[in-house]
């Protein structure tokens, strides 16, 4: 094949196609459905073996079914009784090969498989015909399996088609179904060729007919041409046809033409079968469900819980009245329970860490059974609802991505409660009502033992007066002052500490959540994902090479 500047852009357009065609099959991988995907490895292979033979050499091939008339053609064509010719059906039992012109042909040859070869002599009336392969091929519809076999192995490699119909079988449903429906691509390398129009009697026979053939051809998705009225008796549309081929030679671009349309044909057929439908996008309704019910499941409601009481009981040790501070310590931790929060070291010198980084998980209760079926149910109802309006093997490779192995997701949701810091600084207020209570309990210790000296020495009779602030005794106005600003300064504390908890659980509770929706995105969103986006890449290059 000349590769030259005056077909670059049809060498782009094969090169370009075949790349795509075979990335797309690449992408798609077993999602694909099987048999077309394996065909257009197969047009694939013939392509690039097709355009690694060099030379401007163009294989027309004659195809018809059973008596109608692809011999006669051939030797009318070649001016030579080349092939066999015989009223006993089929006859030509071997593709045979005339090839006009000086150049080799041999190696496309030997890639068609024409073992039967004719050298045709150039005349002045055949000039035009330089450069051509004309194969002569069993019928289609030959009853001879390997007949058929060899005629379909040549028509998969052949530039150009010359379909030949009779006036009798020109309407055979083998010849449009199996041949021309699934040629709609190859429009521009067929010629349809009525044979033995001679045999019409009636006047306006040969156009009715034709205009028939080409309708039925046209309704088969093979494009419109007109139909060449031949006879091989009496030479009528014998030059005509000639002429046809001899133009579509003289192109030189009927191969790369041929060799298009098979990667279109194969991309199409592909994308039908395996890549139907646009790429869907994962719904905000489905990641909602299962982002919910991953919250659930990791036990986010008992560490906020947790989070909260923790707050309340720290809050309360730090700014409630000294004197009963103590019962607060009494109460257990509830994050170093979960193995959460503070990771300072114990008694033995064992950080909640070294526990974890042990055990590979906190202490939050695993997940109910209904936690874990609603789990379950969140990541099939987000493949189903995203895969559901996919091919059967994509929806259900969208069905894997979003179902997990349980006990992984389980771990990760573990791992990122773990990771999130649950305790920040503590609150300046805290330090104040602290202080404020050590200077109030201050003076309620004074003013008790002040009142505690009097009453001593009273008891010893020791002349000591109690001085007075008003009315009320100034030890006496310190000890109940004290007291009491001291249980108000704690109630205000307490609800204080109520406001800071609440505030405290909205942000660990959006910390959780975004650790979770980052556990959801890593384990389920990300390879539902992944599919997506290898299905819309696949639908994208092979409508490139459909194109």
């Amino acid at each position: 094949m000349r590769k030259g500047k005056g077909n670059a852009i049809a060498e782009h357009s094969v090169v370009e196609r075949s790349e795509h065609l075979s990335t797309a099959l690449d992408v798609g991988g077993p999602e694909l459905e099987q048999e077309s995907a394996g065909a257009a490895r197969e047009v694939l292979g013939r392509v690039g073996e097709r355009w690694a033979i060099a030379g401007g050499r163009t294989v027309v091939a004659l195809a018809g079914a059973t008596g109608s008339g692809k011999s006669s053609l051939f030797n009318a064509l070649t001016g030579e009784d080349v092939s066999a010719i015989s009223p006993r059906r089929p006859t030509t039992a071997e593709a045979g090969a005339a090839v006009w012109g000086d150049e080799d042909a041999a190696e496309l040859l030997d890639w068609l498989g024409v073992a039967t070869r004719h050298h045709v002599t150039m005349t002045e009336d055949n000039a035009g015909l330089d450069g051509l392969v004309l194969v002569d091929l069993p019928d289609v519809d030959s009853r001879e399996l390997r007949h058929r076999v060899e005629a379909d192995r040549i028509l998969e490699r052949a530039d150009v088609f010359v379909w030949v119909a009779d006036p009798q079988k020109y309407a055979d449903a083998r010849l449009h179904d199996d041949y021309l429906r699934p040629l709609r691509h190859h429009d521009a390398v067929m010629l349809v060729v009525l044979n033995q129009v001679d045999r019409i009697r009636e006047e306006g026979g040969v156009e009715q007919i034709a205009a028939d053939l080409r309708r039925l051809v046209q309704a088969d998705g093979a494009g419109e041409h007109d139909i060449i009225a031949t006879s091989a008796r009496t030479q009528q549309g014998i030059p005509e046809l000639r002429d046809r081929i001899g133009e579509v030679v003289g192109a030189r671009n009927a191969a790369e033409a041929r060799l298009v349309a098979d990667l279109r044909s194969s991309a199409d057929r592909v994308r039908e079968r395996g890549t139907a439908g646009e790429t869907p996008e994962l719904g905000q309704e489905a990641d909602h469900r299962l982002h919910q019910a991953l919250t659930v499941a990791s036990g986010v409601p008992v560490v906020l819980d947790a989070v909260d009481r923790d707050y309340r009981r720290r809050a309360a040790a730090r700014t409630g009245w000294p004197f009963t501070r103590w019962v607060a310590g009494l109460r257990p931790d509830p994050l170093r329970r979960l193995r959460l929060g503070d990771d300072s070291p114990g008694e033995a010198g064992i950080a909640p860490s070294d526990v974890r980084a042990v055990l590979g998980r906190s202490s939050l209760p695993s997940p109910t059974p209904a936690a874990r079926a609603n789990v379950q149910l969140a990541t099939r109802r987000l493949g189903e609802d995203v895969g559901g309006q996919l091919p059967q093997r994509w929806a259900d490779a969208v069905l894997e991505a979003a179902s997990p192995p349980e006990d992984t997701l389980a771990d990760a949701l573990d791992q990122a409660i773990v990771g999130v810091p649950l305790r920040t600084r503590t609150p300046f207020w805290w330090s104040v009502l602290g202080m404020l209570q050590l200077l109030f309990a201050a003076t309620a210790v004074v003013g008790l033992l002040w009142l505690v000296l009097l009453v001593v020495l009273g008891w010893l009779q020791l002349p000591v007066d109690a001085p007075f602030w008003g009315p009320v005794p100034i030890p006496l106005a310190l000890l109940v002052g004290g007291v009491l600003a001291g249980l108000l300064l704690a109630l205000i504390g307490r609800l204080a500490a109520g406001v800071g908890a609440a505030r405290r659980r909205r942000h660990v509770q959006q910390v959780l959540d975004d650790a979770i929706d980052e556990v959801s995105y890593r384990h389920v969103r990300k390879p539902v994902m992944t599919v997506l986006d290898r299905h819309e890449k696949t639908r994208t290059l092979l409508d490139q090479a459909a194109a």
